[in-house]
Parts: structure tokens; sequence; C-alpha cells
């Protein structure tokens, strides 16, 4: 089996991984969020550092987890499919799993569908404002977001809902009245 390279070692990342969980426990968090995954190892990494400190301080916080699929064939950068994303990681206690970034929330849609089938957990959605244009900024407003956004409850594939990338506070307000008309997502 030919290995990936990796610049940094699953310990290596464990530790700079703790040195960050621990700093924002100190800080007050009361939730703990990975998310932007690419690649499972690295989150494998975050989560075992987590266990670590939960162990270390006598009490535990939830923790969401929010994989990125990359492109159109529906996997992580690392190659994961949606399924063998949630598989990889149903074996920890989770509050919710889900994806964020990267798409927007038409072209998320298809993949929450799936988590929402597969997981046990309850279900998270962070999509951008749509696809940034050639300057990089993201043009969909927060009516058009809105409109894919009620497709989400509509199916009802989420428990947890909100904006990534290009979204800003009027995305947010409009999400929220959107919301208010339907219940989460049963496990």
């Amino acid at each position: 089996m030919i290995q990936g390279f990796r610049a940094i070692t699953f310990d290596e990342l464990v530790e700079s991984y703790s040195e960050q969980i621990e700093a924002l426990i100190d800080g007050g968090v009361d939730i703990l969020l990975v998310e932007t995954i690419f690649d499972t190892l690295n989150a494998k990494a975050a989560l075992f550092a987590i266990t670590g400190i939960f162990e270390k301080i006598g009490y535990e916080l939830p923790i969401m987890v929010s994989g990125t699929i990359t492109d159109a064939s529906g996997r992580t950068l690392s190659g994961q499919t949606t399924e063998a994303f949630i598989t990889s990681l149903s074996h920890l206690p989770l509050l919710t799993i889900g994806f964020n970034c990267a798409l927007g929330a038409d072209l998320m849609l298809p993949y929450m569908k799936r988590v929402s089938r597969f997981s046990n957990f309850y279900t998270a959605a962070f999509p951008n404002a749509g696809l940034p244009n050639a300057f990089g900024e993201y043009d969909e407003t927060a009516d058009d977001m809105g409109k894919k956004i009620k497709k989400f409850l509509d199916e009802g594939c989420i428990n947890i809902i909100g904006g990534c990338c290009g979204t800003t506070p009027e995305h947010i307000k409009v999400i929220s009245e959107i919301v208010k008309n339907y219940k989460p997502r049963k496990k």
C-alpha cells in the first residue's frame, strides 16, 4: 500500500491540537467544533486530542464534526465518500456530524441527505453563500440562500443550519426566520 506524504506525524498533530483545545477550554468554550475536514486522519488526531483532554480535566463538552466535500465526485480531498466519512468517525461520542464550506446550499443538499440517512448523530450543515466569483467574492443574496436552505428543511435532513464563506449577518437573519417554521430532524 502506498501511503500519502505527510509533513507532520499523527503525534505532532495530536500535540498541536491538544494545545489549542486546552486554550479553548481555558477560555470558556461550551462546545468544540472540528470543521472543514479535508482529511479524516487529521480529524481523528483532533478528536484523539479532545478525548485525551477530557480525561485530563475530568469532564466533557459536546463535539461537532464538519467535513468538506471538495468537488463533484462527492468526496473529501482525501477521497472519502459521505458514508465512509461518517463510518470513520461513528465510534466517537459526537453531538453532530455534517458538512461545511466549498459548496453552496444547492450543491451541499444531496450530501446532507446522505448524512441524515446514514448517521445516528444529529446533523449540521454550514454551506457557503454560493460559489465564489472570479474575484473570490460571494454573490448569492440572503434571500436566494434562504430559498435553498428551505429545501434542507423540507427534506428533514438537518438539525443545525448556518453558513460558511460569504455568509453575512443578513444571510443568518433570513435563515433564522425560515427555520422558525420547521422542527429539527429526528435522529
